[in-house]
């Protein structure tokens, strides 16, 4: 993303925050939405494209609902769906937010709130949501605005046969020590293979989503408990540092232009020997359609320093922003695209890998997906039930979030920063300038918390 674009919308995003009750015109309409057309806002992940092809000739056809799909990059995502809300813009629908994003607009006033029509629909069975999940999506009043259409945690995936050619085993609990000396004896430049991809993109939700879990491992936060700001402290800096040597010692080519995006092409390639990311992506990896690796690879908590785990936890969540003029019909997709026939559909249609899991208890009881599964999901449920939004390092924090700290300035904050440490990686700035830089913007986000 742009860096002008980033800091607009982050910027317009906290102009905006503290007004509580903006973005409520328009409202539900009582038209259900049959024959008429919905607009849907998405972030371009596989599953996000597969509910793409899977809409007109199944939603549709039972509906009479034709959705209008705008797929997006992560970062221009965030931008579009926040210039649109915040600015009470109107013009979608349904759109697929975060866990970072939905109580922070759930307070104030932005979105729809689903508990009711989720529990009013028995067949959606609300009760099968996975609470992680739901609680990263609810408002201070106790109810659900978004729903999730997957949920995930993060962890480390590594090719198995890279491994066995090299008579190297990977530990169910890696540290951050091994690993970077796995990516030593496991990076062949000739061959173009990199000892391990991580994110170099810059973005809060981009490169910081990985590297704020290793600040948290390290010992490090952006903040203490009574908002000390500590970016430039000991704990963070060396866990910058360990990142950014990582990434250029071993890491994929092109790594500051590098996002999930990337580093899944990349290791599904078999371009990189190791990856740690997002535990969503293992149904892409394992579908040989998409995947050269398919079968090969082996899952691993993440890696960890002082911490006995360091996961995050996050969901894209399908939310009804408040200007809709068709929360019936908007529903009604929201229910389809996160129910459990939806799962189904995906597993008979299209693999039952690719089932946009972590958000249902039930998925894991389904026979055909435990089967396609069987190399990642335990490894995915154990990290999300062990990530810990409320401490997720070594100190107590004054916001909740693993990989993000859960206030509006978060996002303008952490992107600021994630573009110097991402040209720290380019070799065009440093770390320590990165990080001093960092310390003055969050002591003026510090300043403002405290008042």
């Amino acid at each position: 993303m742009p860096k002008k674009l980033a800091i607009t919308t982050a910027g317009l995003l906290l102009l905006i925050a503290g007004c509580s009750g903006a973005g409520s015109t328009g409202g539900g309409s009582s038209d259900s939405g049959d024959g008429t057309t919905i607009t849907a806002l998405m972030v371009g992940n596989p599953q996000m494209e597969d509910i793409q092809k899977l809409t007109a000739d199944n939603f549709t056809k039972q509906t009479g609902i034709t959705v209008k799909f705008t797929i997006l990059p992560e970062n221009e995502l965030r931008d579009k769906v926040t210039q649109d809300v915040a600015n009470q813009g109107g013009q979608y629908d349904v759109a697929t937010v975060g866990a970072y994003e939905v109580p922070i607009w759930a307070k104030n006033n932005w979105l729809h709130e689903l508990s009711t029509q989720a529990q009013a629909d028995a067949s959606y069975d609300s009760a099968d949501l996975l609470k992680p999940m739901v609680q990263s999506l609810t408002g201070e009043d106790g109810k659900m605005y978004a729903a999730p259409f997957y949920g995930e945690s993060s962890f480390l995936m590594y090719n198995k046969d890279m491994f066995a050619a090299k008579g190297l085993t990977m530990p169910e609990h890696p540290t951050w020590a091994q690993v970077a000396d796995f990516a030593a004896k496991l990076n062949d430049k000739p061959a173009g293979v990199a000892g391990i991809c991580l994110r170099g993109l810059p973005g809060w939700g981009e490169l910081f989503a990985p590297l704020t879990t290793v600040v948290n491992t390290y010992g490090g936060t952006w903040f203490e408990k009574d908002w000390t700001p500590k970016v430039n402290s000991p704990e963070f800096t060396a866990a910058t540092n360990f990142y950014v040597d990582l990434v250029k010692k071993y890491g994929e080519a092109g790594a500051p232009q590098a996002g999930f995006t990337e580093c899944l092409n990349t290791f599904g390639q078999g371009k990189a020997a190791m990856w740690y990311d997002a535990t969503s992506a293992a149904g892409t990896l394992e579908d040989k359609n998409a995947s050269k690796v398919a079968g090969k690879v082996g899952y691993a908590y993440a890696p960890v320093n002082k911490t006995e785990y360091s996961g995050w936890l996050w969901t894209w969540a399908w939310a009804m922003p408040k200007t809709t003029k068709k929360a019936d019909a908007a529903w009604k997709f929201i229910a389809w695209a996160t129910s459990k026939d939806y799962e189904k559909l995906v597993g008979e249609k299209l693999g039952w890998s690719r089932v946009p899991s972590g958000k249902r208890t039930s998925t894991y009881a389904i026979p055909e997906y435990k089967d396609s599964a069987k190399a990642f999901a335990d490894v995915t449920l154990g990290s999300i039930e062990h990530a810990n939004p409320e401490n997720p390092g070594v100190q107590p924090r004054p916001a909740l979030g693993v990989q993000f700290v859960g206030i509006p300035e978060f996002a303008d904050l952490g992107t600021k920063v994630s573009q110097e440490v991402s040209a720290s990686i380019a070799g065009s700035s440093t770390v320590d300038k990165a990080l001093a830089d960092g310390q003055k913007l969050a002591e003026d986000v510090a300043a403002k918390q405290k008042k």
